[in-house]
């Protein structure tokens, strides 16, 4: 297979580049080791968390007894990792878009097989972001590492050289894996990996709309959510400075829309009418809080709980807490805010009672603050979108969310590349402007409940929205793949 670190669309690389590409290369190899020649066997098994909910089958790599087989007629494999929670919601998109469609989705996650060389060369560079994450609350160290190396560092060709280079190192988990089935990575690595061990038919659905040349897996067919991406990849805008770069074949690159759950979009126009009846009859408003461990934003929502709080007591909020699998946060929230715990009721470790929870929230009452952590990772991404139905407005940064249909508050980003996710949201209609400090976070939560229009704006935006397609997105990857199947 050609060197894709030195060529990439067309666009060389400097020998200075390359050299640094094939160093980070080796280290990991010396660290590491050399599993190029193993023949990892596969099984094939149920997902106990969300195979029932979305029909998820999981390939287990190097497992201790090799079984199963693939669907080779309706079988679409979901490649992920998990570096935050966004990744991971992406794929359960095109899971649940491939379960609706009549497909069976597999899931492949590159960070969950201990024994090979690629997971641990994934676990090195999550545990490297996830420091970032959580050091970009210092201000210094966010102006001048965090948000430049998320904003123009990644935005590199140069950086897309090294991660090829690495990513070589993550094809042989896919020794048995059949090459002619179709492949949807929502990470870059997985499509890398996917592309150097010789898959066929590869989607990179890309998640950020800010174009960054970290995402490119040439030999697979990139998809997009908004049109600013897709101008932006196209040209490859700002990926070699100020030198204008050669484009990217028409073929390669496709928009869809955003990537959305088949169980949310289907009921989008119910659940917006529903939040308008809600807020026609005054009862209380709803604020989903979705809450990462890297501890980056407690502080902004450690504001937002003290301040809705007397309105809790008065019966007109309520707070969704979701805090992941990262029930240290919820500790830390309940040591700043003790009155907390008065109105809180824990929803944790139970995965039937949170499903009953929800389920009963769409069309009952809901009173007070529900607090919800599970330890499994499927179950603490998926309470969110469990969640998201029968909330009035979700509370989040703006990263994988901010496309999704529902009413949002963008709190302070992690990363400047997310602050483009606020601004589509915004012109949209479905999401409010990016607030970047606390005053204008508690401004914005005392419109939402006080104010008659606001929500109502952009439900009627969100059901507008969907008329075009805009939600559509997972739909449309996976009849792309399955189109790539039958070429």
């Amino acid at each position: 297979m050609e060197d894709k670190s030195k060529v990439i669309f067309g666009n060389p690389i400097s020998s200075r580049d390359y050299k640094k590409a094939v160093r980070s290369k080796n280290n990991y190899l010396k660290k590491f080791g050399d599993d190029s020649n193993a023949d990892y066997k596969i099984a094939i098994e149920e997902n106990p968390y969300i195979g029932d909910l979305l029909g998820v089958k999981n390939i287990i790599v190097d497992p201790k007894d090799p079984s199963g087989t693939f669907d080779r007629d309706k079988g679409i494999i979901i490649g992920n990792i998990r570096m935050g929670f966004g990744h991971y919601r992406i794929a359960m998109a095109m899971a649940s878009a491939a379960h609706a469609m009549g497909y069976t989705p597999y899931w492949m996650d590159l960070n969950a097989y201990p024994s090979t060389t690629c997971t641990k060369v994934i676990s090195a560079q999550n545990e490297l972001y996830s420091l970032g994450s959580r050091l970009s609350k210092f201000s210094l160290f966010n102006k001048l590492v965090w948000e430049p190396m998320n904003y123009e560092g990644f935005r590199a060709l140069s950086y897309n050289a090294s991660d090829q280079k690495n990513a070589e190192l993550m094809a042989p988990v896919f020794a048995n894996i059949p090459k002619d089935m179709p492949f949807i990575g929502t990470h870059v690595w997985p499509s890398q990996a996917a592309v150097h061990s010789g898959m066929k038919k590869v989607i990179n659905a890309i998640p950020d709309n800010w174009p960054m040349a970290l995402h490119f897996a040439e030999g697979s067919i990139h998809t997009v959510q908004c049109w600013n991406a897709y101008q932006g990849y196209r040209i490859c805008n700002g990926m070699q400075k100020k030198s204008t770069c050669h484009v990217l074949p028409a073929d390669s690159l496709v928009y869809t829309g955003h990537y959305i759950d088949h169980e949310l979009v289907s009921n989008l126009e119910a659940d917006c009418d529903a939040r308008m009846k809600r807020k026609a009859n005054k009862e209380p408003m709803r604020f989903l809080l979705t809450i990462g461990g890297a501890g980056a934003q407690k502080e902004i929502f450690a504001a937002i709980i003290k301040h809705v709080l007397p309105a809790i007591a008065k019966n007109k909020a309520v707070l969704y807490i979701n805090v992941g699998d990262y029930k240290n946060v919820w500790e830390a929230l309940i040591k700043e805010i003790p009155d907390l715990s008065t109105y809180a009721t824990e929803h944790f470790d139970n995965w039937e009672d949170t499903k009953a929870f929800a389920n009963q929230a769409l069309e009952g009452p809901v009173t007070g603050i529900h607090a919800f952590y599970h330890h499994n990772i499927f179950e603490a991404v998926y309470c969110t979108n469990l969640l998201m139905r029968s909330c009035d407005v979700l509370v989040t940064k703006p990263s994988e969310l901010a496309f999704y249909p529902v009413p949002k508050l963008f709190i302070k980003r992690v990363g400047k590349h997310e602050m483009w996710g606020a601004i589509h949201s915004a012109e949209m209609g479905d999401g409010t402007l990016e607030c970047r400090d606390i005053p204008h976070t508690l401004q914005m939560i005392n419109l939402f409940y006080k104010d008659d229009t606001y929500l109502a704006a952009m439900c009627e935006s969100i059901k507008r929205n969907k008329s075009m397609g805009l939600y559509d997105g997972a739909y449309k990857v996976v009849e792309l793949a399955m189109k790539q199947k039958n070429k």
